[in-house]
């Protein structure tokens, strides 16, 4: 029975069947036109598929794009992450403010250099890091802070740089969600020491896998980009065709990490469309934001008037006076082929961190009360105003 009037029973949506009939409307789905397919087919015939030309024309687009001298591509933001932290000198007995609310990859990497990952309760209203709580665990150990524009919606970076200047420690930033977003009229990364960016295929855009770094220093730059190809000072690319081919040097032990040339044929005409995407995607939150009146949601909220949200994500938490929780929301959604998930579980809820942290949920009952109730819905360039409409009345269905 329909109790709010919205036309949900109507048999032409489709709605009783399912979305779509018996095709699921996942959380995200990536866009790959014609152009990528014939540049990844291009990639594939020359005879170059690892990283080379088409990595390094990805890499000045990226850097002509954030407004940052350099830009290195990488196999995954995780890579990105990993060797900011590197490069920053992070190390052994050093420990960095990370939010708890945030993917695994951010706690990870801290931990496979040897540091302490402080965890760092959720501002309630956006789920972004809360920096009231990062600044009181500053410690004479802490020697970074990876803010996480959660969802695409910007930290506040005039309070971290604010921060960091007190208390002299870097600034590593986790933009995986909010390539596009800006903050005060520029890019996000454009503003802290490295940024790092995931090209994953649930991103804005895509390289099926992929991530990128950006910095500041050609220095820092170069290093990066030999650490990635296992710290030699030249790549496969550079030598080919060298008369002096063995003119070459390991000056530090590096990683493999290189993104290849077929992953970045993708991103080279991904790129061009991301901003259109985003007005796409704020258009649809647009719609959700008025079909999700009423219920018992609180709805994402938007960014201040001088920042831009990159909406990678539509984030609603059920109500706590909701007559079903989240978990019986997301499971009424799939029987009607409806994907959701989760942004996120927080880290110190799962075992291992649990464990070596010694935090129980209640030490950031924040985060604890963002991972109980969150639930994110798909959200994605090519969907419709009918595909709204579906998961509205889905969600409706699920509360009545």
């Amino acid at each position: 029975m329909n109790l709010f009037g919205s036309g949900c029973d109507t048999p032409s949506m489709g709605i009783r069947a399912g979305v779509r009939g018996e095709q699921m409307l996942g959380v995200s789905v990536p866009q790959i036109g014609d152009e990528e397919i014939a540049e990844v087919v291009d990639a594939i015939r020359s005879g170059w598929v690892t990283s080379g030309p088409r990595v390094s024309e990805l890499q000045h687009r990226l850097a002509d794009y954030l407004g940052v001298p350099f830009v290195r591509c990488l196999n995954s933001c995780t890579a990105s992450l990993s060797l900011a932290l590197y490069v920053s000198g992070v190390g052994l007995g050093d420990e960095v403010l990370v939010p708890a609310l945030t993917f695994a990859s951010c706690a990870n990497v801290v931990v496979h250099r040897g540091a302490k990952p402080v965890f760092v309760d959720t501002d309630p209203e956006t789920g972004l890091i809360d920096l009231a709580d990062a600044e009181a665990k500053v410690t004479p150990a802490t020697r970074a802070i990876m803010p996480v524009h959660l969802a695409g919606h910007p930290v506040d970076l005039d309070a971290v740089e604010a921060l960091c200047a007190r208390h002299g420690i870097e600034v590593v930033e986790d933009a995986a969600h909010a390539i596009g977003a800006s903050w005060r009229g520029r890019r996000i990364g454009s503003h802290g020491d490295l940024t790092a960016f995931s090209f994953h295929a649930t991103k804005n855009i895509t390289t099926f896998e992929g991530g990128a770094l950006a910095l500041w220093d050609e220095a820092t730059a170069e290093r990066v980009g030999r650490l990635a190809l296992n710290g030699i000072t030249r790549s496969s690319w550079a030598r080919h065709g060298d008369a002096d081919a063995a003119g070459y040097d390991v000056p530090e032990p590096g990683y493999k990490l290189a993104m290849h040339d077929v992953a970045a044929a993708v991103g080279i005409h991904q790129l061009p469309r991301l901003d259109g995407w985003i007005d796409q995607r704020r258009d649809l939150a647009d719609l959700y934001d008025a079909r999700l009146a009423g219920l018992p949601l609180e709805l994402p909220p938007r960014a201040p008037a001088h920042a831009r949200h990159a909406h990678h994500l539509y984030i609603v938490r059920v109500a706590r006076n909701a007559p079903v929780g989240r978990d019986g929301v997301a499971a009424a959604l799939r029987a009607r082929n409806i994907g959701t998930s989760v942004h996120f579980r927080a880290l110190h809820l799962h075992s291992w961190y649990r464990e070596h942290s010694g935090l129980a949920p209640r030490d950031l009952p924040a985060a604890a009360d963002w991972s109980a109730r969150a639930l994110t819905l798909p959200l994605f360039p090519a969907m419709t105003a009918d595909d709204v409409e579906a998961v509205g009345c889905a969600l409706e269905d699920a509360f009545s």
